[in-house]
């Protein structure tokens, strides 16, 4: 199943594998769908913006591998069961699914209104608890599957201005230790990856001009950890992956 020759102990499923990403955009979620689409995987590629989407799936498509854009928010619970339905329909029932959804609405308690802080939490949080109830049947009756989840340092840390994005952030990360302990005795791995640190990207570098590339995350690398951390056979599963640069401070 995996083309560098590692196989999973237990569990393997017999169809191809269909990963779905939940978040597509020119960054992280780029190069992990890259990586994926390498190890001959058919790929669903979600996102609000069809531009985002429709990019990434002609790219990769163009490599010889399979790819779909769907239009998907992450925010609205219709909009990603019917972009799930549409993946049924299309390419088979996901064997994986990698949330890399997130928003942040900047501004301290009395700043933020309700409404926009309803909205970060349904795309950092709610988004991926719909997504996962989606895919989590066919996975059970195939006793297996991958549920990989992204987090920031926002999910360990409330910091002053960052309720908007801490508290989806939490959320998500117990999410996902909620769902080891309930789907991971029944063959799903479950994992959160606490991205620690700013991806490494042209709309960074315009933001922050002569910024060096070592206090930043190298997307590749980072979807290099996503892709070990998938392919883990059931007798070593990580639950959570920490990820910074090595100039960060922690």
């Amino acid at each position: 199943m995996f083309p560098d020759g590692a196989r999973i102990e237990a569990g393997e499923p017999m169809e191809p594998e269909v990963t779905v990403i939940l978040g597509v955009g020119p960054g992280l979620s780029a190069a992990v769908a890259e990586r994926f689409a390498a190890a001959g995987h058919a790929l669903a590629l979600l996102s609000r913006s069809a531009r985002h989407h429709r990019a990434l799936a002609a790219t990769i498509r163009t490599r010889g591998a399979t790819a779909q854009g769907y239009d998907c928010d992450a925010a609205d619970p219709a909009s990603i069961a019917a972009a799930f339905a549409r993946i049924r329909n299309t390419l088979g029932h996901p064997t994986g699914l990698i949330y890399t959804a997130g928003s942040y609405m900047p501004g301290g308690i009395l700043e933020l209104d309700g409404q926009r802080f309803e909205t970060a939490w349904r795309v950092n949080c709610l988004g991926a608890f719909l997504a996962a109830r989606e895919v989590l049947p066919a996975m059970l009756q195939r006793e297996c599957g991958r549920l990989l989840f992204t987090g920031a340092t926002a999910s360990r840390r409330g910091s002053a201005g960052f309720a908007g994005l801490a508290v989806g952030k939490f959320g998500l990360r117990a999410l996902a230790q909620s769902l080891a302990h309930e789907f991971g005795p029944r063959g799903i791995h479950v994992a959160h990856c606490v991205i620690d640190g700013q991806i490494d990207s042209p709309a960074l570098h315009e933001r922050q001009p002569g910024r060096a590339a070592a206090t930043c995350l190298n997307p590749h690398a980072v979807a290099e950890a996503y892709w070990q951390v998938y392919r883990q056979p059931p007798s070593a599963w990580t639950l959570e992956l920490d990820l910074r640069p090595h100039l960060e401070r922690f």
